[in-house]
C-alpha cells in the first residue's frame, strides 16, 4: 500500500483546492521542490503531482515547478494535468517522470491512451475524477455522461499501470475517503486502483489496513498531510505494519 503525498500545483505554489474549485485554493508552500525534498525525507517513497492550471488550459503550466521538483528528489513522480497528446507524454517521461495520469484524453480519445501504454508501457495511468457517480473532465469544470465503471472497462485490456480515482465531492473537505466507491471500482477491473480525494485522518489510514482494502495499490493524501491531521511517520508505519502482517 501506497501513501502518496500530492502536491497540486496553481501558479507555480503548493495549493489544494476545496471540491475542485480553483477559486477556493489555499496556498500551502511557495517554494514545490522544497515541500518534495520534505516528504522524501519523511520516508515516502512515491510522489503524486498535479498540474492545476494545465488541466483547464489543456497543456502544461506549471511545468518550471514540475522540473525542479524532479531535480529535487530521488524518488519516483507521477504527474497528471493538461497532458493531452502524446507528444506530452513522450516529453515528460523523457524528463524523468515516472509515469504520466491521462484523465481528459481518457474520455476524449481512448484509443489515443491504448497507443500511449503500448509505446510506453507500465508508465501510463488513467485518472478518474467522479461527481455524483459521473466522470468529470477538463479540470473538473465539466461532467461527461460516462460512468465510473463504464470508462474503467473501455482499458481493461490496454495495459494501463493505475487507476486514480477521486471523488470529487469529497476533495480538499476531509471528510474521508469513498472506500465503498474505490473498492466497487478495484472489483471491477483488474487494473491496480489508487484511491484519492478525501483523507482526512488516521481512521482513513487505520482503515486502508483492513483486509478488503488490500486490493488497492495505494491512497494519496493532501490536506491532512500539509495541516498536520496526518503525522506522515506514524502514517507510514502503520501502511508497512499491515502490509508484513
Amino acid at each position: 500500500m501506497i501513501l502518496f503525498p500530492a502536491i497540486d500545483l496553481k501558479d507555480g505554489q503548493c495549493v489544494r483546492l476545496k471540491l475542485g474549485d480553483m477559486e477556493q485554493a489555499t496556498v500551502f508552500a511557495d517554494d514545490p521542490a522544497a515541500q518534495a525534498r520534505t516528504f522524501q525525507a519523511q520516508g515516502f517513497e512515491y510522489l503524486h503531482l498535479v498540474d492545476l492550471n494545465g488541466a483547464f488550459a489543456g497543456t502544461s503550466v506549471n511545468g518550471d515547478a514540475v522540473e525542479a521538483i524532479l531535480d529535487a528528489v530521488s524518488i519516483p513522480v507521477q504527474l497528471g494535468g493538461g497532458i493531452r497528446d502524446l507528444d506530452a507524454i513522450a516529453g515528460w517521461l523523457d524528463k524523468g517522470i515516472a509515469r504520466v495520469i491521462l484523465g481528459t484524453l481518457a474520455v476524449r480519445d481512448p484509443e489515443l491512451v491504448r497507443r500511449a501504454c503500448r509505446e510506453f508501457p507500465g508508465r501510463v495511468a488513467v485518472g478518474i475524477d467522479a461527481k455524483g457517480g459521473h466522470v468529470a473532465v477538463e479540470g473538473w469544470a465539466e461532467s461527461s455522461t460516462l460512468s465510473v465503471l463504464d470508462l474503467a472497462s473501455k482499458f481493461e485490456d490496454a495495459g494501463v499501470a493505475a487507476i486514480i480515482y477521486t471523488d470529487i465531492d469529497r476533495d480538499g473537505i476531509l471528510a474521508g475517503l469513498n472506500i465503498t466507491s474505490t473498492l466497487e471500482l478495484a472489483a471491477a477491473t483488474s487494473i491496480p486502483v489508487i484511491a484519492s480525494g478525501g483523507l482526512a485522518s488516521m481512521e482513513d489510514i487505520n482503515r486502508l489496513t483492513q483486509e478488503d482494502c488490500a486490493v488497492l495499490e495505494g491512497a494519496i493524501s493532501g490536506r491532512a498531510l500539509y495541516d498536520g491531521r496526518i503525522d506522515p511517520a506514524l502514517a507510514l508505519q502503520t501502511l508497512k505494519g499491515a502490509a508484513h502482517a
